[in-house]
């Protein structure tokens, strides 16, 4: 009997650990659209609440400018829905710091640039089989940066990086 016992309560025990999912990590799916390698981690704070750390790279050009960089994204969730977090509805506020280096091929001149904002996303966050994860996310964002040319005289445009803009991902990774 006291083997039994000790079976079932093992069993409960292990049930309740890999049910309990706590942390996450996720790839956005559309990033290797634009270049980039976006990479997150999610960690449940609460019943209601998770942390997140986005981290991207990217290498991309537009006509003869192109640029190389990172990105760091913290971001605070709250989840709306009665399913306990890190899956539901969530509004997520968001801090971003991009540092990039521009180069214009024609007269090989060069820059930097750092930018940094933030913004909101709404966004819902499913878990398949306890393990795998699905997160579709959008909303409004804002950045200002200070460019500042390092070689060379060309004019950059950096409108792209500065002013309103829209946030948006669909990530897939796994829950543990």
């Amino acid at each position: 009997m006291r083997k039994l016992i000790f079976l079932v309560l093992s069993i409960m025990a292990c049930t309740n650990l890999f049910a309990q999912k706590e942390n996450a990590i996720k790839i956005n799916i559309l990033s290797p659209i634009v270049k980039t390698f976006n990479v997150q981690y999610e960690r449940k704070l609460n019943a209601t609440s998770s942390a997140q750390l986005g981290f991207f790279y990217t290498g991309y050009s537009v006509s003869e400018t192109s640029f190389s960089g990172f990105g760091i994204t913290p971001e605070y969730r709250f989840y709306l829905s009665e399913v306990e977090a890190i899956q539901g509805v969530y509004i997520a506020p968001f801090l971003r710091y991009q540092d990039f280096s521009l180069t214009e091929s024609i007269t090989s001149s060069k820059a930097t640039m750092a930018t940094f904002g933030g913004g909101v996303i709404l966004g819902k966050q499913w878990l398949f089989k306890d393990k795998i994860v699905l997160d579709l996310f959008f909303g409004p964002s804002y950045s200002s940066g200070a460019l500042k040319i390092t070689s060379g005289s060309a004019t950059f445009n950096t409108n792209v990086f500065d002013g309103f803009g829209l946030r948006a991902g669909v990530c897939f990774g796994f829950a543990f």
